[in-house]
């Protein structure tokens, strides 16, 4: 906060938000800060992405260089965590280039362990049957998200499980709002239509 009192001083042209973006490019010049923020988020992203733990890890690891490197270039015109997602986005989309969707058909050994994730959902019975169900479902809605284009994947998974609004999605992925909108429809009606209308 004294950063941003200190610039408005100095700068007394700058516009009102000049002290927030301040303070965004403090955030960023504190690498250890940002990869302690940030790093969950992005990780995750990245590993329903790739369904690949490994290069996942590799991949947020470049984001976060990439992010630090490039801190003087960040704008200010989303939030921190929308662009770390959009350079995670960009990482990935390279790799799907390079290596031509290879990366999806790595054995299973490598992959995030579906069981363990549906561990974490919130359950309120605690019996062994209500906790097979809810495995069972989690296997059927990956198995369905697996089946999606790479586009339609990286929107549901932006809008459902890291919870972005359709204008943060778009901004991440640099597609217009109305493609985000139509991938995503096609993506739900994909996922309904895999666990037989389920909603």
């Amino acid at each position: 906060m004294q950063i941003a009192i200190n610039a408005a001083m100095l700068y007394p042209e700058c516009r009102a938000d000049a002290g927030y973006r301040v303070n965004v490019i403090s955030e960023l010049d504190d690498i250890d800060a940002l990869v302690a923020q940030y790093w969950p988020r992005v990780f995750r992203f990245v590993s329903f992405s790739l369904n690949d733990a490994d290069l996942a890890q590799s991949i947020t690891q470049d984001c976060f260089l990439k992010a630090y490197n490039g801190r003087g270039s960040f704008r200010g015109d989303c939030s921190v965590s929308t662009w770390l997602i959009g350079i995670a986005n960009n990482l990935i989309r390279d790799q799907v280039r390079v290596k031509k969707f290879q990366f999806w058909r790595k054995a299973q050994a490598t992959a995030l362990d579906v069981t363990e994730m549906a561990s974490f959902l919130p359950s309120h019975e605690s019996s062994p049957e209500s906790r097979l169900l809810v495995r069972e479902r989690t296997e059927q809605v990956k198995a369905a998200l697996d089946e999606l284009s790479v586009n339609q994947r990286r929107i549901c998974l932006m809008r459902f499980f890291e919870g972005m609004d359709l204008d943060e999605i778009a901004q991440a992925t640099g597609m217009p709002v109305n493609t985000v909108k139509t991938h995503l429809h096609r993506g739900i009606s994909a996922i309904r239509t895999r666990l037989g209308g389920a909603r």
